[in-house]
């Protein structure tokens, strides 16, 4: 078919992508563009996803079982996107439930997208990144079904979780996800010069107390937690500001926690035949998220932007 090497190398792309490539071709100009994406479109063999984004649908003589994966449409719903957060934990293969979310970080994130099951959302870079022209810092490109896709580190994952929990779920959930990685897993010197880089007191008591709690599984050293001890803030700062009830101040780091993050005492009620589950076996009984990271079967998904 013509230009089915292009398609067949990107499951997931975009218009200007498509004029790159015939460009290459020499066929240059937009109305080139606009012909093979109206007929394509006609025939079903590419759906629009949003405006300027499209995947590819299998030929009707493929017998391969067809998955888009989310991860490639978030991370190009914008030039600059980069998956994050806790889609950035997913991506490892971390992260504690299965999320419906794919979160992904940008300089101009469009409205959120519903696309199949998933609700894609995005936020902002943090302002201290744009201030110091930075918002790649712990920003690794991935190789994803031959496409290229921009993923932050687990450091920076870890960080932004507790820097923006908006998207990382509730806090039980973020606590859980980021008890899944351990000291082989991160690198403290990063997860410190990110933290101290945004800049922001609030962000730097969370991250001290979860390393301060964590000081075994993360192999946490003193110098760590007095770095970002010297940034906590100045005035008591509460976790969670809808659910005070029953929350404990934390006075070393100037920080009011929810139950549920000091004392996990939902762990505590877990039961399986009658005996209680301590943190390994929920682990042992629960896989890990990146056994269910693919869409199923999708031909003739919808996409519908979020008002």
């Amino acid at each position: 078919m013509k230009h089915y090497d292009f398609f067949l190398k990107r499951p997931v792309f975009t218009g200007e992508e498509l004029e790159q490539y015939l460009a290459s071709e020499g066929k240059e100009g937009g109305l080139a563009k606009e012909t093979i994406l109206a007929n394509h479109l006609k025939k079903g063999r590419i759906v629009r996803v949003s405006s300027g984004l499209f995947f590819v649908t299998p030929k009707k003589t493929e017998s391969r079982p067809y998955m888009v994966d989310p991860f490639l449409i978030a991370g190009k719903l914008t030039p600059d996107a980069v998956l994050s957060h806790h889609s950035a934990l997913e991506f490892y293969g971390f992260g504690y439930s299965i999320f419906f979310h794919i979160y992904y970080s940008a300089s101009r994130p469009i409205s959120p997208l519903r696309f199949n099951s998933q609700l894609i959302r995005g936020t902002k870079f943090p302002k201290a990144l744009l201030e110091a022209e930075k918002v790649h810092y712990g920003v690794i490109t991935e190789n994803r079904y031959g496409l290229e896709l921009r993923v932050t580190c687990l450091e920076r994952a870890l960080v932004d979780m507790l820097h923006y929990p908006a998207f990382g779920g509730s806090w039980d959930e973020i606590w859980l996800s980021l008890e899944t990685l351990d000291s082989s897993d991160i690198d403290l010197d990063k997860v410190v010069e990110y933290t101290l880089l945004l800049g922001r007191a609030s962000t730097a008591a969370k991250v001290g107390f979860f390393l301060e709690q964590h000081r075994e599984l993360f192999m946490v050293e003193e110098p760590y937690l007095k770095a970002l001890k010297e940034l906590r803030p100045k005035r008591p700062h509460c976790m969670d500001r809808f659910n005070r009830k029953s929350s404990r101040f934390i006075p070393e780091w100037n920080l009011v926690v929810p139950p549920v993050v000091y004392e996990l005492t939902f762990e505590e009620e877990l039961v399986f035949y009658g005996e209680p589950l301590d943190r390994d076996d929920i682990f042992a009984l629960i896989p890990r998220s990146r056994y269910f990271g693919e869409t199923p079967n999708i031909i003739g998904a919808k996409a519908e932007k979020i008002l």
